[in-house]
Formats: structure tokens, sequence, C-alpha cells
């Protein structure tokens, strides 16, 4: 399934405010965005992505703020470590060797957004590169978001369950 064009032009902005931060020399900060649709009321929440204890904490506090104000999407952007195409198919293999993607020598640095909604779950990653001239500015291309269907997490599930309205906003 597409990400419906309304979800893209949601999103948009903070693909683009992620970017500037980047390229103007800046870490990205791990921080999730709570807000319904109908209101546009939206809550931005920090998350502590340095140990399990924080992330629960972090989870915690995106589904309290998502109950608050009737949330109809989380989107949750964050820097990350992932593996390039050709070591994805080793992932288990490369975790058992290396304790984690992020002690492995495949590793490489990507910005991760994924977008909840009532209607599924779609994730976007791309890698981070360089910025030339700059060694310390970055970069990153297009997102290209996938639908995932039956995903499961400490950052899925954190809407107030309502039920489904068959419309896509």
């Amino acid at each position: 399934m597409k990400l419906p064009e309304s979800y893209q032009e949601l999103i948009a902005p903070f693909i683009v405010q992620a970017r500037d931060f980047l390229e103007e020399g800046e870490k990205l900060s791990s921080i999730a965005f709570v807000g319904n649709f109908a209101t546009g009321e939206m809550a931005p929440v920090l998350i502590d992505s340095g140990n399990d204890a924080g992330k629960d904490n972090s989870s915690l506090v995106i589904q309290l703020n998502a109950e608050t104000i009737n949330a109809d999407f989380v989107l949750i952007v964050m820097e990350a470590w992932g593996l390039m195409k050709k070591h994805a198919p080793r992932h288990r293999e490369i975790v058992e060797e290396f304790g984690s993607i992020g002690k492995s020598p495949y590793r490489e640095d990507v910005v991760s957004f994924s977008l909840e909604t009532n209607h599924g779950v779609w994730f976007g990653m791309t890698p981070i590169r360089p910025k030339p001239p700059s060694k310390k500015r970055r970069t990153f291309g297009a997102v290209n978001f996938i639908y995932a269907d039956g995903v499961e997490g400490r950052f899925i599930g954190l809407l107030p369950k309502k039920a489904r309205d068959g419309v896509l906003h």
C-alpha cells in the first residue's frame, strides 16, 4: 500500500527539517510527533534512546500523549544504524556475531521515519551521507516509505485503540 498523499503532505516538513539540521552540522534528536488530524493538535515527545529503560519510558509518554489528545498519528524521527542492502540478508548473523548492528563494521548511519496511523504503519529509512566540502555537515536523499503489515515493537501500537473508520485522511 502506497503512503497516501495526505500523509506525505503531513510528514514532508519534518523530513525537510531533519535534513536541514544535518546540513547545519547538528545531530538529530530522536523525537515523536503525536497528533490529531481533526483538531490539528500535536505534541512533540523527545525519545530517550540511551538504554532500554529510557526507550520504555519514552514509549509510555508517547502513549499517554496520544490518549490525551485522542491522536490518530505518531511520526517518529530518529538517527539510527542500519545495514547496507548487501548485508541486510545477514542481519541475524551479524547481530549474533557482534551483539548489535551498531557494534558491527557493516553499520551505516541512517535517518529513520515511522508513521503510525489507525490504518497501519509506514517506514522510511535512508543513508546519511557527508555533505561536501564539510566533514561535519551531513545530508540524506529521498525517503521512500513502505507499508509494514503486522510489525511489532516498543514504538508500535502507540495510538489509542479505536475503531477504524475506513477512510484514509
